[in-house]
């Protein structure tokens, strides 16, 4: 099932709860997923509608910073709640343990590739985008800033 089909599914069931909250979360998320596929004229593949996912919860992420910052702790709790809502529609997520073998198996991969020849910093756009798709190939997501971090410490390594 779709992350669009399984929102709207989930937005009938959270209607006859009446589960306000919940409901105005997942109202949100379908009206992203339409505009996005209004934009682009054709329906959404699975990885797109990921991507307005993430994209969706980096920005609570930040409205989370933000209210905390701004000593609006409830507001900062609402968002934590609609993180965790949206999330749910996502694959899991990689720990930083598994980020780092998949680093480290892309890493060995370019070696490989260049004859023996160990990629450094400056190669560090080749090695995030081949990570990047054994993620996806994986089935899983990861936070793009940690996913940077270990391969910016890798490459540094080398």
């Amino acid at each position: 099932m779709s992350i669009g089909t399984s929102i709207q599914t989930d937005i009938i069931t959270a209607m006859k709860a009446k589960d306000e909250h919940r409901l105005t979360t997942l109202r949100m998320v379908k009206s992203a997923l339409k505009n996005k596929e209004i934009d682009k004229r054709e329906p959404l593949t699975d990885a797109e509608e990921q991507q307005i996912l993430t994209t969706l919860i980096k920005q609570r992420r930040e409205s989370v910073e933000s209210f905390t910052k701004g000593d609006r702790p409830e507001l900062a709790a609402k968002e934590q709640v609609e993180i965790g809502m949206i999330e749910g529609y996502l694959p899991k997520a990689a720990g930083e343990e598994e980020i780092r073998k998949i680093v480290m198996g892309a890493i060995e991969h370019l070696t490989k590739d260049a004859g023996g020849v160990r990629p450094g910093p400056k190669d560090m756009g080749v090695a995030m985008n081949v990570v990047k798709q054994w993620l996806m190939a994986g089935g899983l997501r990861a936070d793009g800033k940690l996913v940077s971090e270990l391969v910016k410490k890798e490459l540094n390594n080398g």
